[in-house]
């Protein structure tokens, strides 16, 4: 299936800042951030007496927004079992059609709840569903095959909360259901899902760590919530240069010899090692290899 740029540009990004809804003077500085986009949270991050001034604060900035801001826009909204979920998508349905990036569900349990929120935002919805529950994790292939979804993401501190777990830094309790995110979002041949937000802002060996986590599982973005943390995960989302220099010559080698196994550097190359240099350049943004990658 061809993508448009709005689902390009959600398979392509790799950070996503959240900003309190009921912060509108935020906005434009996420924006003006590193990140790739910027989700506006009316869910968690808003005290239920303010949901529905966050929503009109919405409503009056968005009449502000570029075409390119509104572009790398999501707003989480609040979810289907609570008395502002229907308000939220009233507002954003009519910004979906005039080019908000995608919505973010909270909680996402259901394929058919998913499906009647992209019937009441319209066709061009995309929808990003947060898995944060045993019914979300037991749904999992369901809610990625479901219409109008992007990507995955996972809401790791719910989760744990849905459960009662009590994880350990290094979140090895949590080791499958990571790895559940990237089953799923492979069978229904989705962009790598987004990773949960790492919670201190102080920590960078901390973050660091987190990112190189979800990264090494397959995950290919992540949620924060400071601007500071943004450059960190957008530099170890993205191939380094000499990521991209072998991938260039594992490629130049593969065209050598006319797709059969070679050494380089003392290691053999084959067909997986040459596929995952096309991927490399392709995640590096390399526009030469877009033919390559066709043919794979």
């Amino acid at each position: 299936m061809t993508m448009n740029s709005t689902q390009h540009r959600l398979a392509r990004a790799r950070s996503f800042l959240f900003v309190p809804g009921t912060r509108p003077e935020r906005f434009g500085k996420a924006l003006d951030s590193a990140a790739d986009c910027v989700i506006v949270d009316l869910e968690d991050a808003v005290a239920p007496d303010e949901k529905a001034a966050a929503r009109n604060r919405l409503a009056d900035r968005f009449a502000a927004f570029t075409a390119e801001q509104l572009a790398r826009t999501l707003v989480r909204v609040n979810g289907a079992d609570t008395p502002w979920h229907a308000e939220d998508l009233r507002l954003l349905g009519e910004w979906t059609r005039r080019g908000l990036a995608a919505v973010v569900v909270p909680k996402a349990g259901h394929a058919d709840a998913l499906q009647a929120i992209g019937n009441a935002l319209g066709p061009r919805a995309l929808l990003l569903p947060l898995i944060e529950s045993l019914a979300g994790l037991d749904a999992v292939d369901a809610l990625s095959r479901a219409p109008q979804v992007a990507r995955l993401a996972f809401g790791h501190l719910d989760f744990q909360l849905d459960l009662g777990m009590r994880c350990e830094p290094d979140e090895t309790e949590l080791a499958s259901v990571r790895f559940a995110l990237v089953a799923a979002s492979r069978r229904a041949a989705l962009p790598a899902p987004v990773d949960g937000v790492t919670v201190t802002t102080t920590d960078e060996a901390r973050l660091a760590t987190d990112v190189r986590r979800a990264r090494a599982f397959g995950f290919g973005a992540k949620l924060c919530i400071h601007p500071s943390q943004v450059t960190a995960v957008n530099t170890a989302f993205s191939p380094s240069a000499q990521e991209v220099e072998w991938a260039r010559r594992v490629i130049a080698g593969a065209e050598v010899h006319g797709g059969a196994a070679f050494s380089l550097d003392g290691r053999m190359v084959d067909a997986p090692v040459v596929q995952l240099a096309r991927r490399t350049l392709h995640a590096a943004g390399l526009p030469e290899v877009e033919g390559l990658l066709s043919n794979s």
